[in-house]
């Protein structure tokens, strides 16, 4: 992975279409070897998540031109590699898993981010009829090692529907249900990260079970 992270290193201080042109074998270099990363990674998530389907690693990558249309950050390309592995792929709206390669900013995790409402209320109901098991899930200690919080992406009162007294309400204002874990660079320089990251998902599959038991 060293020659991924040395391309998005160079990417990110010449993010302009003349230089990613002139680079465009190396990037269709690190394009390659992020693929078939997932698809390894993909496979082992297989042994023990069965919901996890056979799929082409590129139906999981996301893209790295950025969609600048609306934006004021006008740069045309995004500076990280990320894979979301879930059924349906990175367009999925079920709970998977997701790494990001990004020097100095890489991390693993998953769950679901941000979901529209429809699916977000369904995740609320279950977890106001399930909640002794989320906790017991994600209060787990080898779980807590790697996510020791979910993302704080939180509403300031009730969600509508929900009764604002409730023993659980913390829990029911999250708007997402997703966490993540650092990865060094020095482990995607390693000989062996493909086992870290793998853990690391295995230490998330009940969640992603129980969200996707909700929706």
């Amino acid at each position: 992975m060293k020659r991924v992270l040395q391309f998005l290193e160079e990417l990110s201080e010449n993010n302009h279409k003349e230089w990613f042109h002139k680079n465009r074998d190396w990037y269709e270099e690190s394009l390659n070897k992020v693929l078939f990363v997932t698809e390894v990674v993909m496979n082992e998530i297989r042994k023990f998540d069965p919901e996890i389907p056979a799929m082409d690693p590129r139906e999981c990558l996301f893209r790295i031109f950025r969609d600048v249309r609306f934006s004021n950050d006008k740069r045309p390309y995004k500076t990280n590699f990320g894979s979301y592995i879930a059924r349906g792929g990175r367009k999925s709206m079920r709970a998977g898993y997701y790494f990001h390669v990004e020097p100095g900013k890489s991390f693993s995790g998953g769950g679901i981010y941000m979901p529209p409402a429809e699916p977000l209320k369904a995740i609320r109901l279950h977890l106001n009829e399930h909640a002794e098991e989320f906790l017991e899930i994600i209060n787990d200690q080898n779980f807590k090692r790697y996510y020791p919080a979910m993302m704080d992406h939180q509403l300031k009162t009730a969600p509508k529907g929900f009764d604002k007294n409730s023993e659980y309400i913390n829990l029911l204002r999250y708007q997402s249900f997703a966490f993540s874990t650092p990865v060094a660079d020095e482990v995607w320089l390693g000989g062996n990260f493909m086992e870290p990251i793998v853990e690391s998902f295995r230490q998330l599959q009940p969640i992603i079970s129980f969200l996707n038991r909700a929706l």
